[in-house]
């Protein structure tokens, strides 16, 4: 049997989704779709929370769906973070300094025990996680 690459490749919706969010910030639109998963609803909320996004909303196109994001141009760098390391309750602080610019500019999501959150909350629940988002 041949080896076609196709077969074997990964797809990270939530890579492809920050990404589309970033390049049509970046270009001044204020409306994108991002295909819908439950990992991106999640991330999608935390940011509608924070207001770096003002809505979006669940459309099904018979292929698994996507979501329509009302962008609020406060977005000015977001990414999924790779290898989604484990960072425990004490740390939370150290891994903030790695990946956001500045005290009190973005936040981190992160995936705990207790569901998906930013950082900040995470410290505050003393609970640990992996690092999945930084946005700023």
């Amino acid at each position: 049997m041949e080896d076609n690459g196709d077969l074997y490749m990964s797809v990270d919706y939530l890579a492809d989704a920050l990404n589309t969010i970033k390049t049509h910030e970046n270009v001044g639109q204020r409306q994108c779709t991002v295909k819908a998963t439950k990992l991106v609803a999640n991330i999608l909320d935390v940011l509608k929370q924070h207001k770096y996004i003002e809505d979006f909303k669940f459309n099904n196109d018979g292929r698994g769906g996507f979501y329509s994001v009302a962008l609020g141009g406060r977005i000015n760098n977001c990414g999924v973070i790779k290898p989604r390391f484990p960072v425990k309750r004490h740390d939370w602080a150290k891994e903030e300094q790695q990946y956001i610019p500045g005290v009190g500019v973005g936040l981190l999501i992160v995936s705990t025990s207790q569901g998906i959150m930013t950082n900040t909350e995470a410290d505050k629940r003393k609970v640990g996680g992996r690092l999945l988002v930084y946005v700023y």
